[in-house]
């Protein structure tokens, strides 16, 4: 599942970084809290017909004490986060968005290991260099200049706005990831919509905002909904340098959407991301550990970490949710800081 969970990480990270160039389409016809709000409902009104179409076991519910957590991370990411980095965008040139995006990857890493107390080692620290230096060759190849503070501030607290939203939702991850999404989505998009309708924005034509939904859907919310599903087996630092990669899948569309031939700079940034990524892929973390007595719910298949009883009539089928109670265990194995290893390091 750890390996299935770096798939989903990357997947996220392609989907969101393909949107950025699609995304950067539609400010030029429309006001910046328009166009976020218009991918944010594209993103919730699509996960809520998804919610819908499923079968209520499927479906996990969020608990009473997960949802300060998901409200924080909903105002910081999906209504701060969007605002600021729009507004950044119409003062900034795009190079050097690309640079200061990158302060995103290095805020949450940050922000885990020094205020959440996620462990970090120094192999994940030297990926996850590797993968901003990346990014830092992707738009410093354009000779970015900036033009004025006021622009990159605004993309730099939009990515403090999206680290603090990341570490937040590592919080709830253990919920329904399609749920989590589709309240976001539908939030977010409505907040910024109306701020922006409300300071005399005018909506786009028809096939604007079906373009804009449709980017959403795939860009921002599944994207989101696979981002969750990943901090949920590998921690928000390790999750959160997978999905700094997407800035080259944003440059490859950009490539094969304007039809130009790659720089020396791209392939140099591709091969810089590729080994952070080995860095992680092939990371290696194990030692004795103690897991505490504790009682919680989320979807699982019963591996060593959950070996518990069923009320009859269940039906076998798994991967499944129920809220189920963990026996306190000393054991070794590899493992990530997930759900189930959020412990101290010496």
């Amino acid at each position: 599942m750890q390996r299935a969970a770096i798939v989903y990480a990357l997947a996220s990270a392609a989907l969101f970084g393909a949107s950025t160039p699609l995304a950067k389409l539609l400010i030029a016809d429309a006001a910046p809290l328009v166009v976020a709000g218009l991918l944010y409902l594209g993103s919730g009104v699509g996960l809520l017909a998804w919610l819908l179409l499923r079968t209520p076991s499927a479906r996990s519910k969020l608990s009473g004490a997960d949802l300060p957590w998901l409200a924080a991370a909903i105002v910081l990411g999906g209504i701060a986060g969007p605002a600021l980095l729009m507004h950044g965008l119409t003062r900034t040139e795009g190079a050097t968005a690309s640079l200061l995006l990158n302060l995103e990857a290095v805020s949450t890493a940050c922000l885990a290991w020094l205020v959440f107390r996620e462990n970090v080692d120094r192999r994940v620290l030297a990926g996850m260099a590797a993968i901003v230096a990346g990014g830092v060759v992707l738009g410093w190849a354009e000779l970015p200049r900036a033009g004025g503070l006021t622009g990159p501030a605004l993309i730099a607290a939009a990515c403090l706005a999206w680290a603090l939203d990341n570490n937040l939702t590592r919080r709830v991850a253990g919920g329904d990831a399609v749920t989590i999404a589709c309240a976001k989505g539908l939030v977010a998009g409505g907040a910024n919509l109306a701020l922006g309708l409300y300071q005399g924005a005018a909506l786009p034509g028809a096939s604007a905002v079906a373009f804009a939904g449709a980017v959403g859907l795939f860009g921002y919310g599944i994207s989101l909904v696979l981002f969750v599903v990943a901090l949920r087996h590998l921690g928000t630092a390790r999750t959160g340098a997978y999905f700094s990669v997407a800035p080259f899948f944003g440059a490859v569309l950009a490539l094969l959407l304007l039809n130009e031939s790659p720089r020396a700079a791209f392939w140099i940034a591709g091969a810089l991301m590729a080994a952070g990524v080995w860095l992680h892929v092939t990371e290696r973390h194990e030692h004795q550990h103690f897991h505490e007595r504790m009682a919680h719910t989320h979807e699982h298949v019963h591996d060593e970490h959950h070996r518990h009883e069923h009320a009859p009539g269940w039906d076998g089928h798994e991967p499944h949710s129920h809220e189920h109670q963990h026996a306190a265990m000393r054991h070794s194995h590899p493992h990530y800081p997930d759900l189930h290893h959020r412990h101290a390091h010496h």
